[in-house]
């Protein structure tokens, strides 16, 4: 008995240099409640030529025009040295079915008046992107997760992620530094 044949063809791959509207909607930093759970893998290289992941959520995340996404990340995290250092970033993430992969050039953001976060804000620009699905399965999510603690720590999460979509949105309005 052969094993069953999959079509030559069964790959669907789309390359772009802008976002797809489905994740311009998920990452355009409105609604985070709704989109909790959500998590992108970003993806770097250190200086030792080790790959680092990151594992980052919608409060970190923005993307305020068809080709650029901002990034929130502390300062002494493995991916914003990584970045410091070369300026180039992967992000990889679930949405709608389909399995997506950026290739990201980021650079440095001003810093925001009045912003006590401690965080950086990074600007990255789409060099290439791509999505991948198959006919045959269909992506129901990548790595998710749930907020956990006491009772409140989820909304305070939350608040802060509303807080650095803010912050994000003013670097992202004033530029490169």
């Amino acid at each position: 008995m052969s094993p069953p044949s999959i079509p030559a063809q069964s790959l669907d791959q789309n390359v772009f240099d802008e976002w797809p509207a489905p994740v311009r909607a998920l990452l355009d930093g409105s609604s985070l409640a709704g989109k909790l759970g959500f998590t992108a893998s970003l993806l770097t290289v250190d200086a030792e030529g080790r790959i680092r992941t990151s594992l980052l959520g919608v409060g970190e995340l923005y993307a305020p025009d068809s080709r650029t996404l901002c990034i929130a990340l502390w300062p002494n995290a493995r991916a914003a040295r990584a970045i410091a250092g070369s300026g180039r970033a992967a992000l990889s993430f679930v949405c709608e079915a389909a399995f997506y992969q950026v290739q990201l050039q980021v650079v440095p953001l001003a810093d925001v008046e009045g912003d006590e976060s401690g965080l950086i804000y990074l600007s990255g620009s789409i060099d290439t992107g791509e999505a991948q699905s198959v006919p045959y399965a269909r992506l129901t999510s990548g790595i998710t997760f749930e907020l956990e603690g006491e009772k409140g720590a989820g909304e305070a999460v939350l608040d802060r992620w509303e807080r650095q979509i803010e912050h994000l949105k003013q670097a992202a309005a004033a530029g490169g530094r």
